[in-house]
């Protein structure tokens, strides 16, 4: 399963990128309001730094024509850009005829097998389902990552299932049991992914240990 940082801030995404565990950007107004750069300007910087992995962008428009036009502008700051859309009715002639123009598309707020079936057939390249929204409202996010892949398995869809919207590392490992192609993770799970209280543990442990022998120098 691919990780990907869901982040505008660029010290994390810089931070990500050394780990060599982060494989992919997603962003969206609300992490863009948060940044004092322009929004364009940083998008490009960010694009530029996570080449040749996907950066997700998100429209803004939404009027479809208009949804069309800007979709048509994202794409066209970086090679590796993959334009959001939401999971609209209004949207699907749009999603389709871009699909047909060769733009990568990530559909977002996708919260249902039908709607994942629906835009599989279209042929985006990410559908995102939102499992903790799903928690929220006391239905089950990540079985709908695991309907989605049995979806996915029958018909050969190349579409990939990106779990968006995890709250913890459960999470994150129940997305990954589930099948999921990619997760995308804000900053502070992503680090929180590499800490385990036992491996702490174990580092004093050993430590303690080691001051017993009384060696300057090891090797």
């Amino acid at each position: 399963m691919k990780l990907f940082l869901d982040s505008a801030h660029l010290p994390d995404i810089e931070y990500g990128l050394e780990t060599g565990l982060i494989e992919g950007i997603t962003t969206n107004p609300t992490h863009l309001s948060k940044e004092g750069e322009k929004s364009t300007e940083l998008l490009k910087k960010i694009c530029a730094l996570m080449m040749p992995h996907d950066v997700s962008i998100e429209v803004t428009e939404k009027n479809a024509l208009d949804v069309y036009n800007q979709a048509h502008r994202i794409a066209d700051l970086a090679e590796n850009v993959v334009v959001k859309i939401p999971c609209m009715p209004d949207y699907v002639p749009v999603i389709k005829k871009l699909v047909i123009e060769g733009i990568a598309v990530n559909i977002t707020l996708l919260f249902s097998v039908v709607q994942g079936l629906l835009m599989a057939k279209l042929g985006v390249k990410y559908i995102s389902p939102f499992v903790g929204r799903l928690d929220d409202i006391d239905t089950n996010g990540i079985e709908l990552i695991q309907d989605l892949k049995k979806i996915k398995n029958i018909y050969n869809f190349k579409t990939e299932i990106l779990a968006a919207s995890l709250r913890g590392p459960l999470h994150v490992h129940q997305a990954a049991m589930a099948g999921a192609d990619c997760a995308t993770v804000p900053p502070a799970l992503f680090k929180l992914l590499l800490h385990h209280p036992l491996s702490e543990k174990g580092v004093l442990l050993f430590d303690q240990d080691w001051k017993k022998l009384n060696m300057q120098t090891f090797p």
